[in-house]
């Protein structure tokens, strides 16, 4: 097939990029004829700049920042579209050594249980704030990013504000366990592999995970400019099918050693492929001797783990509302909404027969146990997806939902 397209796009050193990496190199972007660019990134805020500026045409991207620029949030707000997730999950909290000393004195437990972990840290908190001690600072890696809505929900859950108890920073993926081993940060929220640097230098322990907090939450998406996803709608649809076969073959157990060997290049991570198979296995080494096994801690393809949910979007659009980062408003709730585009996700994967959910939302958290749901073609199982608090976000009750977190 002739190439329809020549793409350039945009990527941080994560592990959730897996899916973007492995559909180069494995051919699936080729057998769709398109020549995609992979280009190697530092920071977020790169990725932010480069795709309104027209470097890029797609991007990783973290899952609320393609809504924050469609609100307006961003330097050189662009329109942009999420046609495709990139995977469900795959971050954790992470401390440096000394504040899990302090942690551990205050009964945390010896995994990644978010409420006990969290109960040690507001007291804490308690004890540094009654003596008069700095707050403690956390590090996220942009201020739209799910990490710093998910580490605000679990320290809110767990009794601590955010906005009065601690500090949190923006600090880019790459820089987070150094930064944790100076001292410049006690804390952080960042996707694999970073965490697990920062245990195997010694610098810090993970205390919970983005999957303990909200289970199967979503983490990463591909960002399209509006304008291409417009103007080149054949290609893009090209470029979901192929990400789509990519997150089957990343999916599949028996390919996780190629894909830990795949991520371990020098153009991606650059790091042993050991020390990534723990992100595809959830048997993560914790720090402090502790190891721990948390399920589907990084799903890059089943249940549903490509849909783009606009109950996402929205529940990320309440976290922004939450935190004062935008006002609430029908209108501002639609652009949120329509920042996810499973319309263009439909299409794309309609020649494929991909198992499709029949609902473009869902009530989030209400799922104890996996269950079957209504899909064309082929059947899709969905969830647990649980809260750690047992909250439930329903996006048809979105105002009431706003007002209950204020």
């Amino acid at each position: 097939m002739a190439a329809t397209a020549d793409i350039t796009l945009g990527f941080m050193p994560l592990f959730d990029s897996a899916v973007l990496v492995a559909a180069i190199e494995k051919g699936f972007a080729g057998d769709e004829g398109l020549s995609v660019h992979l280009v190697r990134e530092t920071s977020w805020a790169n990725i932010r700049d480069r795709i309104a500026v027209g470097h890029f045409q797609a991007a990783h991207m973290l899952a609320p920042m393609p809504i924050a620029s469609n609100l307006g949030l961003t330097p050189l707000s662009l329109e942009l579209v999420a046609p495709l997730a990139l995977g469900l999950g795959g971050n954790a909290v992470t401390v440096s050594q000394d504040l899990w000393g302090r942690m551990a004195a205050e009964d945390a437990g010896p995994g990644t249980d978010p409420s006990a972990n969290g109960a040690a840290l507001r007291r804490v908190v308690e004890r540094r704030r009654a003596s008069d001690e700095p707050p403690l600072r956390f590090a996220v890696v942009h201020p739209f990013s799910g990490h710093n809505y998910e580490l605000r929900y679990w320290l809110a859950g767990c009794g601590i504000d955010p906005e009065r108890h601690v500090e949190i920073v923006v600090v880019p993926p790459p820089l987070m366990a150094d930064a944790l081993s100076t001292g410049a940060i006690d804390g952080f929220c960042v996707g694999e592999p970073w965490n697990s640097v920062a245990v195997a230098s010694h610098a810090g322990r993970i205390v919970t995970t983005k999957a303990s907090i909200w289970r199967l939450s979503p983490e990463k998406v591909l960002g399209v400019s509006a304008r291409f996803a417009s103007e080149n709608r054949p290609a893009l649809d090209a470029l979901l099918r192929a990400l789509y076969r990519s997150s089957m073959w990343c999916g599949e157990s028996g390919n996780h050693e190629e894909l830990a060997a795949l991520m371990s290049s020098p153009a991606y991570l650059d790091l042993p492929r050991e020390r990534l198979m723990p992100i595809l296995t959830g048997r993560l080494t914790l720090g402090s001797g502790a190891t721990g096994y948390i399920p589907e801690f990084f799903v890059p393809h089943a249940k549903g783990a490509t849909f783009p949910w606009q109950s996402h979007a929205l529940w990320f659009y309440s976290q922004m509302v939450r935190w004062g980062h935008t006002p609430h408003s029908a209108a501002l709730a639609e652009r949120a909404r329509d920042t996810y585009r499973p319309d263009i996700y439909r299409q794309a994967l309609k020649p494929i027969a991909a198992p499709m959910p029949g609902a473009n939302m869902k009530v989030e958290g209400a799922l104890t146990v996996a269950a079957p749901v209504g899909a064309s073609e082929k059947g899709l199982v969905l969830g647990p997806d649980g809260f750690f608090d047992g909250r439930i976000f329903d996006p048809d009750r979105l105002d009431d939902y706003v007002a209950s977190q204020r």
